[in-house]
């Protein structure tokens, strides 16, 4: 039916600037857009398995990003940007999974074979994401490993008191679950063919990650014993290789959370002592703060805005290295320009570690060009490479992080699923949701907010952390409820606790005027429902006078329904008014008499 222009434009702005629309903060920030609003609503209630099912609903990772995931999500939290104490989302994850995570909870269900075969190079969190995601979509998906274990550099990169193995061991079953075929210790390029990928199958995703350490030149190095770079001496460790003996003094070159995990391994690895030496100052170091903590606590000494100039060595072995002050990083328009004064310091050491970032190997033979990083040249909204059929993800693609290496998974898997389907792999697609973004909710703070304190996760005593045991221990029953207490449910759902109508039709105002429009209806049961009181309009952010529009909807309904109520029910009524005014049943007093 048609209504007034003035109601259709009423219902437009509700559509598109309803606060119930915009995702929470957190959410919006996440690359996965994991709901932590609504699990850690689920922690403080103590649904610990219904928590789980959320997470899961988004990633697979919950044990494991509970304790590395750089959790950018923090960065965003209301209580970080208002009082700079953001909730301890990452850590009320990793309490969720693991206090209740178990393989029956896990959702394996799959849709019909499509009779497609894909392939995924690497095991690491962007290729086990694709696979997943392709697999769930029906698909025959074989994941191709290099390491002889599952979980890439989050496995062989991040040290085991960080993350034990046998907790990314137990979440990568969930492939298995869902007959996701793993061929571990096969390396692309020398026990496959990449041509030969490609030709057994009918899609091909590159998720193989930075395996090698980038190593600046420095003066005097080359041939000296005791050099050692960040990738190589992670992978080992993890490995329980120790090919590398560590000796004396050790030295790790570079500021980022790699750093931190060689230097804090080097220690449990029998070093006398260990300094890192990195071009920023302390101020601007890329590390995580909570790694720079564990760091310091456990003796690790920090010197900030030198350059390597030179190795010193002695007998074959170095025995010094030569720095020079590093002034600034960065030029004025924020690109990496590092600048140098004249003053110089020398530092004695018997083990020096390069910790300055990793390269992608290429698997391909070739086939496609690299870019900065080794990163492969590829669309970056799609993921889509020159060659066709090939995708790439992860480290290949830009990720970072753990969780922005599954975020851009999904991205190219979704790209795949589309181009085995024979579909435009661009058109009408949302790619805003496929990684992170800033989030337009506008609400005021709750009333009689408090600046209450961050909790923080139990570790074990510094003296103790001689091993490779984990040294976090997460929270205990009463900090996680404590902490997920102070939650401040950021979304805009002021109405819907306000009206119960509201809530038999929809999840929030904008979501149904959206559908209004796109069916170009409403029942009329729903603006019937509306009783006028106006409490929805006294605590929208907007102030949208909902009342007014469903009395503005309901005119038009009678109107167009030939001056009747279009409500079956409301036909008792009108033969109510009828009768009620009729000659027969209405008394009249004659006047003029006593």
């Amino acid at each position: 039916m048609a209504y007034q222009q003035s109601v259709m434009d009423k219902m437009r702005e509700i559509a598109q600037d309803c606060q119930g629309s915009q995702t929470s903060y957190c959410n919006a920030r996440c690359p996965m857009h994991t709901d932590a609003t609504k699990y850690i609503q689920q922690i403080s209630e103590n649904k610990l398995e219904d928590a789980i099912v959320t997470i899961r609903e988004k990633l697979f990772l919950p044990g494991s990003l509970g304790r590395v995931c750089a959790h950018p999500c923090e960065t965003e939290c209301r209580r970080n940007t208002e009082y700079g104490q953001p909730l301890s989302i990452a850590a009320l994850k990793r309490y969720a999974a693991d206090k209740a995570d178990k393989e029956e909870l896990w959702d394996v269900s799959k849709k019909p074979s499509s009779g497609k075969k894909t392939a995924v190079i690497g095991a690491g969190p962007a290729g086990a994401q694709a696979a997943i995601d392709l697999a769930k979509e029906g698909h025959a998906v074989t994941v191709y490993e290099k390491l002889p274990v599952v979980g890439g550099m989050m496995r062989v990169g991040i040290p085991e008191y960080r993350l034990p193995a046998a907790v990314i061991d137990f979440e990568y079953k969930y492939l298995s679950k869902l007959g996701i075929e793993l061929k571990l210790g096969v390396e692309v390029g020398k026990d496959v063919t990449f041509d030969s990928l490609i030709s057994e199958h009918d899609a091909v995703v590159l998720a193989n990650g930075a395996h090698k350490s980038f190593v600046p030149s420095v003066a005097g190095m080359e041939g000296v014993e005791g050099i050692t770079n960040a990738v190589d001496f992670l992978k080992e460790t993890s490995l329980g290789e120790n090919n590398f003996e560590v000796k004396g003094d050790v030295i790790v070159i570079g500021g980022g959370d790699v750093s931190m995990d060689c230097a804090r391994t080097a220690a449990r690895r029998g070093a006398r002592s260990v300094t890192t030496v990195s071009l920023e100052c302390l101020e601007e170091l890329p590390a995580s703060a909570h790694e720079q903590d564990g760091a310091i606590e456990e003796g690790v000494a920090f010197a900030c805005g030198w350059c390597a100039e030179e190795v010193i060595s002695e007998g074959g072995r170095i025995k010094a290295v030569t720095f020079v002050e590093c002034t600034s990083c960065f030029d004025a328009q924020g690109n990496f320009a590092p600048t140098f004064g004249d003053d110089r310091r020398t530092i004695e050491c018997a083990t020096l570690i390069f910790a300055t970032g990793q390269i992608v190997l290429d698997v391909t033979e070739g086939a496609l060009e690299q870019g900065g990083g080794g990163r492969y040249v590829a669309d970056k909204q799609t993921l889509a490479t020159k060659l066709d059929k090939v995708f790439v993800a992860g480290d290949n693609a830009g990720g970072t992080i753990v969780v922005e290496a599954m975020a851009l998974g999904r991205k190219a898997a979704i790209s795949v699923n589309r181009f085995l389907a024979g579909q435009d792999i661009s058109a009408n697609r949302d790619f805003e949701n496929e990684y992170d973004f800033k989030s337009q909710l506008d609400i005021p703070l709750p009333k009689d907010v408090e600046d209450l304190p961050r909790k923080h996760t139990t570790t074990i005593p510094v003296v103790e952390r001689n091993n490779f045991s984990e040294c976090d221990l997460g929270f205990d029953d009463e900090t996680a409820l404590a902490e997920s207490s102070r939650c401040l449910k950021c979304e805009c759902k002021e109405c819907m606790r306000e009206c119960i109508m509201l809530n038999d039709f929809t999840q929030y105002p904008g979501a149904l005027f959206k559908k209004f429009l796109e069916d170009g209806d409403i029942e009329p049961i729903v603006a019937y429902s509306c009783n006028m009181c106006d409490q929805c309009t006294l605590v929208c952010p907007k102030e949208f006078k909902f009342a007014e529009l469903f009395g503005a909807i309901r005119k038009d309904m009678v109107k167009a329904n030939n001056g009747q109520s279009p409500i079956p029910g409301h036909k008792a009524i009108n033969m109510h008014q009828l009768l009620g005014f009729s000659k027969l049943f209405t008394v009249r007093i004659k006047g003029g008499g006593k």
